[in-house]
């Protein structure tokens, strides 16, 4: 009976050994061996560009373009976060988003980089928000793709405003509303922390400005505001 237990002890420890033997060679292999990008090097950061209005991601390392990929980037109902931001989480979430995200520290909601079961919507500007990828693109990126890594969205000339000044009204958000609470707050009228939300607080700072600068009360930031405010586009 002794000789028994101390055989099937032994077993079970052969088998505990395989199997995380099995587990950290799969996960180096991928991050080894299934990373298709020239010129990679595991040992120094990357860097990623998102370019709106080409709809495409780009990898460099050192200022060196790697690899290019099609995405596509958000609508104009739903814009994509503009701005610098870095890789706060990873997951690797089920089909809809083709089994990996990458999360931005945007305030104003949750967005990331991830895959979709849509692949047809690659390559224009069709999600609600986020940065879409061809499902084999997105898990490539993801091996490459630290914590910490950083993600330049650029949707436009004009920096956080993208390519316009878009009416603003209550309910929005956006990189460009995150700019005006930054104007507001210069001028001493948003006391908070700008969040990219266009909610009541700021509806009510906004009705102030009005007042104070002798502007029509309404809800909306409409040209006229952005003038008052300092705010004119040029290239």
């Amino acid at each position: 009976m002794n000789k028994l237990k101390k055989f099937s002890v032994f077993i079970i420890i052969i088998l505990i050994i395989t199997l995380a033997f099995f587990i950290f060679f799969r996960e180096n292999f991928e991050k080894v061996f299934s990373v298709n990008i020239k010129g990679y090097d595991s040992k120094k950061t990357i860097v990623i560009l998102v370019d709106l209005e080409a709809n495409t991601l780009g990898v460099f390392q050192n200022d060196k373009l790697l690899k290019t990929y099609t995405v596509a980037g958000g609508k104009p109902s739903t814009p994509s976060p503009i701005g610098t931001w870095t890789i706060i989480s990873k997951d690797t979430w089920g089909e809809g988003f083709g089994g990996r995200w990458m999360g931005f520290n945007v305030p104003w909601g949750k967005y990331g980089i991830h895959g979709t079961d849509k692949p047809g919507s690659i390559g224009w500007s069709s999600s609600h928000g986020c940065i879409r990828m061809r499902n084999n693109d997105v898990k490539e990126l993801y091996k490459i793709t630290p914590h910490g890594t950083k993600v330049i969205i650029n949707g436009g000339p004009y920096g956080n405003f993208g390519s316009y000044l878009r009416p603003l009204e209550p309910g929005m958000r956006g990189s460009d509303v995150y700019e005006v609470q930054k104007f507001l707050k210069e001028k001493g009228y948003y006391n908070g922390n700008p969040d990219g939300i266009y909610g009541e607080g700021m509806k009510a700072i906004v009705h102030k400005f009005q007042k104070d600068h002798k502007l029509p009360i309404s809800n909306i930031i409409n040209s006229t505001f952005y003038k008052k405010l300092g705010i004119e586009l040029k290239e």
